[in-house]
């Protein structure tokens, strides 16, 4: 199966693309130039040990996927979504996006829309969104050698398209709960926060979270 990452030349997007290539997906780093995209899926292969990564700029890596994962700073979701808007249409789309202040990334500035993932649900009316990967460091995914031992939590309106991306994410290691519905991800983004604080304190990079009882 092809997953688009859009935003595969950051920490998050690049860790997950090197988990899934290892998996056998064939993966897609996408990234608004094609050049930087085909740099970054050229590091990724030579890291990964594997052939199955590319670069393309975001529209084409989106249409040319079945899945597209959206891993973007905050300040270029809207632009980023809006390019990828057509080709999305009908496909599962798992985005990882956080508002964080730019000046404070313990600080949640949530949009008016509630959420970074409510938002490209409002940018994307003909795909089915749900929001993952919080809590999970892109160090720790990038670290092939590391098992992904957190929890990660998926939002999603849409149950069928969260049950495809909890069975997605859920091969890479670690647990996948269900968060409940998109709205929820306006708690998962502040959980972010919270991680990131967690480590700037602790003077750590690979702290998650995980949730005991179940």
């Amino acid at each position: 199966m092809a997953i688009a990452i859009i935003g595969g030349t950051g920490n998050l997007g690049y860790g997950l693309a090197l988990r899934l290539a290892k998996l056998g997906d064939d993966v897609i780093i996408g990234s608004r130039g094609l050049e930087k995209a085909e740099a970054a899926a050229a590091e990724a292969r030579a890291a990964a040990g594997v052939e199955n990564i590319r670069g393309m700029a975001n529209p084409d890596a989106a249409a040319a996927s079945a899945v597209v994962v959206i891993a973007v700073p905050a300040s270029a979701q809207v632009g980023t979504v809006q390019s990828i808007a057509a080709p999305c249409v009908g496909k599962l789309v798992i985005d990882t996006t956080v508002c964080l202040a730019e000046d404070n990334p313990t600080l949640v500035v949530p949009p008016p829309e509630g959420s970074a993932a409510e938002r490209a649900a409002s940018l994307l009316p003909g795909a089915r969104v749900v929001s993952a990967l919080h809590t999970v460091s892109g160090k720790l995914l990038a670290d092939l050698e590391k098992p992904v031992d957190v929890d990660i939590f998926v939002a999603g309106s849409d149950k069928e398209a969260k049950a495809e991306a909890i069975a997605l994410l859920g091969r890479i290691g670690g647990r996948c709960i269900d968060a409940g519905p998109l709205r929820q991800s306006q708690t998962l983004e502040r959980m972010t926060a919270l991680v990131i604080g967690m480590n700037i304190r602790y003077k750590r990079k690979h702290i998650g979270i995980s949730i005991h009882g179940l």
